[in-house]
């Protein structure tokens, strides 16, 4: 059953190489083994992503592709803006109604904060705030 089983992500990238720039030296992530011009990414808790070729149809969705799970969101924006990350800011009303400050959006038990990489996919780093 699915239910029951790991799920992994596809970064879609129009620029491989540009990408994997952004991802290795910017977010700081270690490549991992090299599949067919794409680029694996092993996380935490037996989870992965898939950095791919996709040609035009990279960057075009316009919600978040993937997130990470954290237990300090304002760490980890900070450690990503040192390295040159910039975050997004969005109107309260296009996220729900939450609060945005600084970049990071609070509200409903949950932090977010989001950033774009240089393919224009959205990438997000949630925290739980609820005890």
């Amino acid at each position: 059953m699915l239910q029951n089983q790991p799920m992994y992500a596809y970064i879609p990238a129009r620029d491989v190489k540009r990408a994997r720039r952004f991802y290795e030296e910017k977010v700081g992530l270690k490549p991992g083994q090299e599949i067919m011009g794409g680029v694996s990414y092993q996380f935490g808790e037996h989870t992965a992503a898939f950095l791919y070729d996709a040609g035009d149809s990279a960057g075009t969705n316009r919600a978040s592709q993937a997130f990470w799970r954290v237990d300090d969101v304002e760490k980890e924006v900070a450690q990503l803006r040192a390295r040159g990350v910039k975050f997004e800011e969005y109107d309260p009303e296009e996220i729900g109604g939450l609060t945005m400050k600084d970049g990071i959006a609070e509200g409903g038990g949950t932090k977010a904060a989001w950033f774009k990489d240089t393919e224009g996919n959205i990438m997000a780093i949630i925290q739980e705030t609820r005890q």
